[in-house]
């Protein structure tokens, strides 16, 4: 799935899309209104991100398109299964636990990861959610009447009352809000 962002100016949604696609409506926008400053975030962070908008469209398109990655060299581990060796730091103890698990100690790795990912999938998606869209809400409704209120219902996961404080806020403000606070599908 590719990454996509979403530019604001004074609360109101520009574009979203690859970010070479926003880049340049950016630059359009600044050109067209140069007192403006529009605002980029990361729909997949809600991270705000900064624009190196010089030298022309072409020149912001070529910066911000995502080229091809070269293939990864061969390495140890199995890189056709996607397999990257790294390093490991364990107590003894965790160590000599491993040495005793059939398959070894990477086999039992994964196998603890993948229970980890299984049990915690939920509560890992809703707390990035929560704070993709805290990020993004700081940034665009941080000066905004309700904005502590709506703060602590996101944190609390109160929906309603996350709507209710965010009513006076700007429709675009609200709705991207909204968009990243839903945890991504598992």
């Amino acid at each position: 799935m590719p990454l996509t962002y979403t530019a604001f100016l004074d609360g109101r949604r520009l574009t979203t899309g690859p970010l070479h696609e926003v880049a340049v409506a950016v630059l359009r926008v600044q050109q067209a209104q140069p007192e403006g400053h529009p605002l980029v975030f990361s729909d997949a962070s809600g991270q705000s991100a900064d624009l190196d908008l010089r030298g022309g469209e072409q020149a912001v398109t070529a910066r911000y398109t995502v080229a091809t990655p070269a293939p990864a060299p061969k390495g140890r581990g199995r890189p056709k299964l996607g397999v990257v060796a790294r390093e490991v730091t364990l107590l003894p103890e965790h160590w000599d636990w491993l040495a005793t698990q059939p398959g070894g100690a990477s086999v039992a790795l994964r196998k603890l990861v993948h229970e980890a990912r299984r049990k915690g999938g939920e509560r890992d998606r809703t707390r990035q959610a929560r704070d993709r869209a805290y990020h993004a809400m700081s940034t665009l409704a941080g000066d905004l009447a309700g904005f502590e209120e709506a703060s602590r219902a996101l944190f609390a996961g109160d929906h309603e009352r996350l709507v209710a404080q965010m009513a006076a806020w700007p429709q675009d403000v609200r709705a991207y809000v909204l968009q990243l606070a839903e945890p991504a599908p598992g």
